[in-house]
């Protein structure tokens, strides 16, 4: 196998070989989310968790360093996640980072831009992992870096220098651990377009996140940040990015901290992947991004609402955003701890946005957990609950509302981290010396976790009913005697709402109480008219009657603590 390319000059961006194509609908495919290095190596023999025999006690330092996970470990665990129901991988950076870094197990702060690092594999390996996936009709997500690289040089005198009223301070030097004479591979930064002090903006570390000047032009802690717009990095970035389509054949890109980036570079970014995507076979590449932000910041850079910055032209730029404006209301609504108005408030305005309220949820991938928990003191969402089956019902609303449901890595084997950094969200599923709950040399593969088992039956819905991939979304107002109905006004209640696609309407019942409940609740009595029964589509074993109340259709829903129902027509 040749070596990783030194420049982006000489790249070759033809296919010699048929790339697979694009899905359809992104909304098909239930995307989950690991961290390579946290996920799974490939030794053998590494034993299960078992409660009250593992043995406990870990080294917090351990969180901080590399434990061992690889691209060869992921490959060998598609099935675990096929199984689950997810049919689309998002990894976290694969791209080689400071070797002398040990703290950069995460993937975020990239050295050389054309390498995989050698700590997860070879160019190879991900080939082989998304052969392997394409083979099981899954898909494979790159999670990708544009506005800082890590921290490949330092400020005069070698200590840290922070952002002051946008002064552009002066270069000091390369970091260099091999010294022998020029530039080898762990060495300053690659490709070598990128060697140049000036292609950097030195303007200092970040001091205040909510300046938004700073917070684009500022170093992201000590990663440094690059000059997107100028046209010898954009353009450099452009060609390392096709690269990794043409030869890893993957089929989307996450991209990282799209806020700390001028709009016009993300929108010439994203419009280049887009146009060379469809060049080589691949119709329907899916760009993505973190923009940490209400639905207003990121109407800016999301399907016809794309705007240049600082101007009215639109232009196109992401397929869809990570939906922060639903995590950070979810939790509590989940939880009991919220009345569901500002839930539902935030879908109905979608009919204003969206000319197709309908199609709303392609432009955003929904998620309860990650590997930050911005807005929530580092700690996994089940963290400190006492009702494990909360996680199910989060899961249920990602997989039955609007947008690309996406699963972070062991929350399905109710993974509950929480501390006071971020180590503790990034736990190993496969024996590690960082295990979760304070294990060591155990994995966590367990398709037989009742969690597991929980959000696969909920996937398995959202697969054959298209409804709930792609119908309009109503929140349903409830009534407890059957004639008085209304939305809830209390946290513990009955959660429902309907998909409809064309003549189907899926009703989402969702119990948030830990005591049982049974309740009224309103359908659409053209397509679930009264006299006709609902069955439940995660227990067909039963079903319930529509009947008319005060010129409505309602079904009284009976639910266990914590229950999810699935109805329609029988």
């Amino acid at each position: 196998m040749s070596a990783a390319p030194f420049s982006v000059s000489n790249l070759d961006f033809h296919p010699n070989r048929p790339l697979y194509p694009s899905p359809r609908d992104w909304r098909d495919h239930p995307i989950y989310f690991l961290m390579v290095d946290r996920f799974d190596d490939d030794r053998p023999g590494v034993p299960a968790y078992a409660p009250g025999t593992t043995a406990v006690g870990r080294d917090p330092e351990q969180g901080k360093r590399f434990q061992g996970g690889n691209l060869r470990g992921v490959t060998r665990r598609l099935d675990y996640i096929r199984d689950l129901g997810f049919t689309a991988i998002w990894l976290s950076p694969i791209f080689k980072n400071r070797i002398a870094a040990l703290d950069s197990y995460h993937g975020y702060g990239i050295q050389d831009f054309l390498q995989v690092d050698p700590r997860f594999g070879t160019l190879e390996d991900l080939r082989n992992l998304t052969a392997a996936a394409h083979k099981r009709g899954m898909y494979v997500i790159l999670d990708i870096v544009l506005n800082h690289s890590g921290d490949v040089w330092g400020y005069p005198g070698g200590h840290p220098y922070f952002y002051s009223g946008g002064q552009r301070f002066p270069f000091g030097f390369w970091r260099e651990p091999d010294t022998t004479p020029g530039f080898q591979r762990d060495d300053a930064i690659w490709p070598v377009e990128l060697q140049d002090p000036d292609l950097f903006k030195r303007q200092g570390e970040i001091v205040d996140w909510h300046d938004l000047a700073q917070a684009r032009d500022g170093d992201f802690f000590s990663l440094k940040e690059l000059d997107l717009p100028n046209p010898r990095v954009l353009d450099t970035l452009i060609k390392a990015y096709k690269y990794w389509i043409v030869n890893g054949d993957v089929d989307g890109f996450r991209i990282d901290t799209v806020k700390h980036m001028e709009s016009s570079a993300t929108a010439i970014f994203c419009n280049a992947m887009r146009e060379y995507a469809k060049r080589v076979g691949k119709h329907n590449f899916f760009l993505f991004g973190e923009i940490v932000g209400e639905d207003a910041v990121i109407q800016e850079y999301i399907g016809r609402n794309a705007r240049i910055e600082g101007t009215h032209e639109r232009f196109p730029s992401l397929h869809a955003a990570l939906d922060f404006p639903l995590y950070f209301v979810l939790e509590n609504v989940i939880k009991g701890l919220a009345d569901p108005a500002a839930l539902r408030r935030r879908y109905q305005a979608f009919r204003e946005v969206y000319t197709d309220h309908g199609e709303a949820g392609r432009y955003f991938v929904t998620f309860v957990d990650n590997h930050d928990q911005v807005g929530r003191d580092h700690k996994r969402f089940i963290a400190g609950s006492p009702y494990p089956q909360q996680t199910v019902l989060a899961c249920a609303y990602l997989l039955t509302a609007q947008g690309v449901p996406c699963l972070y890595y062991g929350t399905e084997q109710g993974f509950d981290g929480a501390g006071p950094d971020d180590r503790y969200l990034r736990e190993c599923m496969f024996g590690g010396q960082w295990g979760a709950f304070d294990t060591t040399g155990a994995h966590f593969f367990n398709p037989g976790h009742p969690t597991y088992r929980g959000i696969r039956a909920l996937a398995a819905v959202r697969a054959a009913q298209p409804a709930l991939r792609y119908g309009r979304q109503y929140f349903r107002e409830i009534s407890g005697n059957g004639h008085d109905f209304g939305h809830p006004l209390d946290g513990r209640c009955t959660l429902a709402y309907s998909r409809i696609l064309d003549s189907d309407e899926i009703l989402v019942c969702l119990n948030l109480d830990d005591r049982e409940r049974q309740d009224f609740i309103t359908v659409d009595r053209h397509l679930s008219a009264p006299g006709t029964r609902m069955r439940d589509l995660l227990r067909p074993d039963r079903t319930f009657a529509v009947v008319a109340s005060g010129g409505r259709a309602c079904v009284r829903v009976d639910l266990g603590p914590h229950e999810v129902a699935l109805l329609k027509v029988d």
